[in-house]
């Protein structure tokens, strides 16, 4: 019974750890100089942040989280004729090609706009073009924000190389990707001891997101939880659910390209047995043909180079090969004996 009773103290302890973390809230209408020196912190300090005041008008997010639950409340057989994922399209349940499994059905499109009107002559068969011009429309508008994030980084890291981050979103060779992940109520889930109180059923297992940043938005439902380290360890912290807002990812590539200084989070999705959740991402990615090294600015003598040159290419290739749960980064540390 006395371990039953410590086991009890440490829950409620950690339960109150995470009250006392909150995600930092960063409002787009703030003086810019000011905003983008909380970006930074925020960046540095937690690896995601809320977005308010974002200008994103609020009907094309509402047009495109329609068509994706229009998409998902389809008979299965219909479904199905979307995927399998290769890796674009539809999927259910498995993530990757490596044995991952989630609580989840997702579909994902490159943002390519020819792709994305192959990909809808599956997806939507009774009007292809409308699912067409819903995603473009949506893609533009959250692309846009991701590049005006990564300006206000460039500004508030002090580097001087305002516009080479977005750029490479902007490129018309950008491999971005645009991500919708469903969670329904009906599965069984996958009990994680970590997840704290309550039910623990893990939609999508802990990883970091691959490419630059990630610009996410949800419905009304929890879900999204991050890692977040203390002095007593690492903490498991849920993302409180904002339909109105965006939540930015620093992602590994943004990680290498700061020599480190951005950190990229690790995070996960739990299942939520009260209500199906739709989370959307954009994935902001270079060219696969980009060289990803440090900015210039980021290695000094108090912090030397950590990471290797690769291209995304490379880094995208090993990223499939790799299980969910793998720090890809790992594989390109430097010993600070070569290059």
């Amino acid at each position: 019974m006395v371990v039953a009773s410590l086991d009890l103290e440490a829950v409620v302890h950690e339960e109150r750890i995470r009250e006392l973390i909150s995600i930092p809230v960063i409002d787009l209408s703030w003086r810019r100089e000011h905003a983008s020196k909380e970006i930074v912190k925020a960046c540095e300090k937690f690896g995601v942040f809320k977005v308010v005041n974002h200008g994103v008008p609020m009907d094309v997010v509402e047009r495109m989280e329609a068509k994706g639950m229009e998409f998902f409340s389809l008979p299965e057989n219909e479904k199905h004729k979307a995927g399998p994922p290769n890796p674009l399209g539809y999927g259910v349940r498995s993530i990757g090609f490596n044995g991952d499994m989630g609580d989840l059905e997702y579909l994902l499109l490159h943002t390519n706009p020819s792709s994305i009107s192959q990909k809808a002559r599956t997806i939507c068969k009774s009007n292809p073009n409308n699912f067409s011009y819903v995603v473009n429309e949506y893609v533009e508008v959250v692309r846009d924000l991701a590049c005006q994030v990564l300006e206000m980084l460039d500004q508030g890291l002090g580097l001087g190389n305002r516009g080479e981050l977005s750029e490479l979103l902007r490129d018309s060779e950008s491999d971005s990707l645009l991500r919708l992940n469903y969670y329904p109520t009906c599965y069984n889930g996958f009990k994680d001891k970590s997840a704290g109180p309550g039910p623990g059923r893990v939609g999508f297992g802990e990883h970091s997101d691959p490419q630059l940043l990630t610009v996410l938005r949800s419905n009304n439902v929890s879900g999204l939880q991050i890692v977040v380290d203390t002095l007593e360890g690492e903490v498991w912290v849920p993302v409180p659910p904002d339909p109105s807002a965006f939540y930015i990812i620093v992602g590994d590539v943004l990680q290498a390209m700061t020599n480190g200084r951005l950190m990229s989070v690790r995070h996960r999705a739990m299942a939520n047995p009260r209500s199906s959740r739709l989370s959307m991402m954009y994935f902001g990615a270079p060219p696969l043909h980009t060289s990803i090294r440090p900015l210039p600015g980021t290695v000094t003598p108090d912090a030397p180079r950590k990471y290797r040159t690769f291209t995304w290419g490379e880094f995208k290739k090993a990223m499939y090969s790799l299980r969910l749960g793998y720090n890809r980064l790992d594989l390109y540390m430097l010993d600070h004996n070569s290059e």
